[in-house]
């Protein structure tokens, strides 16, 4: 068959067309922006705070004078741009020299550091694995107490850290009281009473993935890595914090982006790490009543202490906060504050959060009379990265007030002087 000249000229020219489109780089998916950290001025009360939260940057902290450090992506950039607020980039958080040396334990060496504790305290200290993360790594705490090898019908504490990766400190404030109450015991007479008479539960790494990854970079340690590595649908990770279900994405308090720094991920629970705490959590209700009876998430760096609510500014809630139960949590933060000179507050007071540990244990653990009252404490620090030289003072700055803590574990309500109404037999 001939083909006509002009037939043979338009074919020709699609050819070309073809083999020229075929020779272009295939279009990519736009790469993460990233989050950067900016200083934010104009947002001083709780309300103004909860609206730059809103648009999913992370308050990193709020400075004496009112200002706010945050990170936050492009969108994000703009949004707080829009509501009015005045924004400066800061120099990008870099640790200071030594992170990489002993100073800072790294997973490995928390391991090890639980192993041997173990080792050299049978009698009172035991490993528990808990579960695993995302990548697979044991999620790793410690058991104290005398008789540990048996449940005992004694009020138990939980404590975790580093749910978030860039909050170094927190992992040596759990391995400090891991070190308290276990070389202590029968020496000290205050810590042998707490011993004897609690079940203590420390997990100093929540978030091994991302305390990995933090720590491990080509240059040295430190990249201000905040979520677990749990891919998404435009980055990794996933805030733990933000992704339990009690008023999960409720409030304005969490990121629905994937590139944000407190993502709440896609659904509830739905990190293997959030649903690890919640069913060993669950699974200390025994015979319908939760043997735990405080609990303790420990952060950095705002020199706080928190307690529920997040997601609401109301001080009480019907059927879930009573006056007394926010009169107790109010007593032992106050008191936790005086020891320690930080701030005590109700979280929301900060800015409005959702989906958080302290929302979930204390909304969801109720039975009878029983709670389990639940804390935050943001550790004091000028950054993520504490100097290596600062790390002993502002570690043993939080002992007695995480002792004071754990010694309310019989009956918080003592607190506010009603154990007998509360707890009596």
């Amino acid at each position: 068959m001939v083909i006509p000249r002009r037939f043979a000229t338009l074919i020709a020219a699609l050819a070309a067309l073809v083999m020229v489109t075929a020779m272009q780089p295939i279009a990519q998916a736009a790469p993460d922006p990233g989050s950067h950290r900016y200083l934010v001025t104009g947002a001083k009360t709780p309300q103004q705070r909860s609206g730059l939260a809103r648009t999913g940057a992370s308050i990193d902290r709020v400075r004496d004078d009112g200002s706010v450090e945050v990170s936050a992506i492009p969108a994000e950039v703009a949004a707080i741009k829009r509501l009015g607020l005045k924004l400066s980039a800061l120099p990008a958080e870099k640790p200071v020299p030594g992170l990489a040396a002993t100073s800072y334990h790294t997973y490995a060496e928390t391991l090890a550091e639980i192993d041997q504790t173990v080792a050299n305290y049978p009698q009172i200290a035991k490993k528990v694995v808990f579960g695993k993360s995302y990548q697979g790594r044991d999620i790793v705490g410690v058991k104290i107490s005398d008789n540990v090898n048996t449940d005992e019908a004694e009020p138990e504490v939980l404590y975790i850290a580093n749910i978030h990766a860039r909050e170094r400190i927190t992992d040596e404030q759990a391995l400090d009281l891991i070190g308290i109450l276990t070389k202590q015991y029968n020496s000290t007479a205050r810590i042998t009473d707490i011993v004897n008479s609690r079940e203590i539960y420390i997990i100093p790494i929540m978030n091994p993935d991302g305390q990995v990854y933090d720590m491990t970079s080509d240059t040295q340690p430190g990249r201000m890595w905040r979520k677990n590595r749990q891919p998404n649908s435009t980055s990794i990770g996933t805030d733990l914090n933000r992704n339990f279900p009690y008023k999960w994405g409720c409030c304005g308090g969490s990121s629905g982006n994937g590139s944000s720094e407190t993502y709440r991920g896609p659904s509830a629970a739905s990190a293997p790490e959030t649903n690890v705490m919640m069913n060993f959590v669950n699974s200390r209700i025994v015979n319908g009543v939760q043997q735990l009876k405080l609990f303790l998430d420990i952060h950095s760096n705002a020199k706080l202490v928190l307690w529920p609510f997040g997601y609401t500014y109301s001080n009480t809630v019907p059927g879930t906060m009573t006056s007394d139960e926010e009169a107790t949590h109010r007593t032992i933060g106050t008191q936790m504050a005086q020891s320690n000179g930080y701030t005590p507050e109700q979280s929301s007071d900060l800015y409005i959060t959702d989906g958080t540990t302290d929302d979930w244990t204390w909304g969801t653990q109720r039975s009878g009379t029983q709670r389990l009252f639940s804390f935050t404490v943001e550790l004091a620090g000028s950054s993520f990265y504490p100097p290596p030289s600062q790390i002993d003072s502002l570690v043993s700055n939080n002992r007695n007030a995480l002792l004071t803590l754990t010694e309310y574990a019989d009956c918080p309500y003592r607190a506010i002087g009603k154990q007998a109404q509360y707890c009596s037999a």
